[in-house]
């Protein structure tokens, strides 16, 4: 089985021979491709819709896998016991909606040692909830495809979290320039990502800052006395923005 390249990157962080629950897995490729590579030994394969559920049940029967993917119809971790699985990916989703599954299904953490997490927007949202809740943000990687540019966000739960966050966010100042990056930036644009920005990478935030001025332009012309405050307020980030893109730029030259 061939994945796409997104879902192949979120593969590649699963730990080897893992037992992991796959959130929202829609036709169950990841499972099914994760136990047939040895990269698992054992899937979950969790769907709330009746549509995708029943693809995934197809696919894993065709695949001749139903003894290792279990095909479990609920909400969010509710299709998994506490310690059942080792590791959890949620792809495809908000960052909003994930961070609110993994903060509904707490209990079902247990034992969990590291998420794969592929929010479609909100990524900072999905930092932010990793950060508050003691999980270590390991890795992040970039890509596009098929014209949509997805990060993938991996974390792990270990004894040195705090100090490892503490270390990762912390306030450093671009290579070349004045420009701190602040923790606040870290959770917005990614810590990793910032360190070692890729082209894919700039061409997101280029397009964010871009939003970001049409929307500024848009709050202008209303003559409300409340949307004074939010064009400056999004007018400040822009320009940050700017700073950090091209300060970036500049250190990579």
């Amino acid at each position: 089985m061939k994945l796409s390249a997104r879902l192949q990157q979120i593969a590649d962080q699963l730990p080897p021979g893992c037992r992991f629950a796959d959130i929202g897995s829609d036709h169950a490729l990841l499972p099914v491709y994760a136990v047939q590579s040895g990269r698992a030994s054992f899937a979950v394969a969790g769907e709330v819709n009746d549509g995708p559920l029943e693809a995934a049940k197809r696919q894993v029967g065709e695949a001749g896998e139903s003894k290792r993917v279990s095909v479990r119809k609920g909400d969010g971790l509710a299709v998994i016991e506490p310690g059942e699985v080792d590791a959890i990916t949620i792809a495809g989703m908000g960052g909003a909606l994930i961070a609110s599954i993994l903060e509904a299904g707490k209990d079902k953490l247990v034992g969990v040692k590291r998420l794969v997490l592929q929010p479609n927007v909100g990524e900072d949202i999905v930092r932010s909830w990793l950060f508050a809740n003691s999980w270590y943000l390991t890795g992040e990687s970039i890509l596009e495809e098929d014209g949509k540019i997805y990060e993938i966000l991996t974390a792990d739960a270990g004894a040195d979290t705090a100090k490892l966050n503490d270390h990762l966010y912390a306030e450093r100042t671009i290579p070349g320039s004045a420009i701190s990056l602040t923790k606040d930036l870290f959770l917005l644009m990614g810590p990793h990502l910032t360190d070692s920005p890729s082209e894919v990478w700039f061409t997101k935030w280029r397009s964010e800052i871009n939003k970001l001025d049409k929307i500024r332009q848009s709050v202008a012309s209303s003559k409300q006395e409340a949307s004074r405050e939010k064009e400056e307020s999004l007018n400040q980030l822009s320009n940050r923005l700017k700073e950090v893109v091209t300060c970036l730029q500049k250190a990579k030259l």
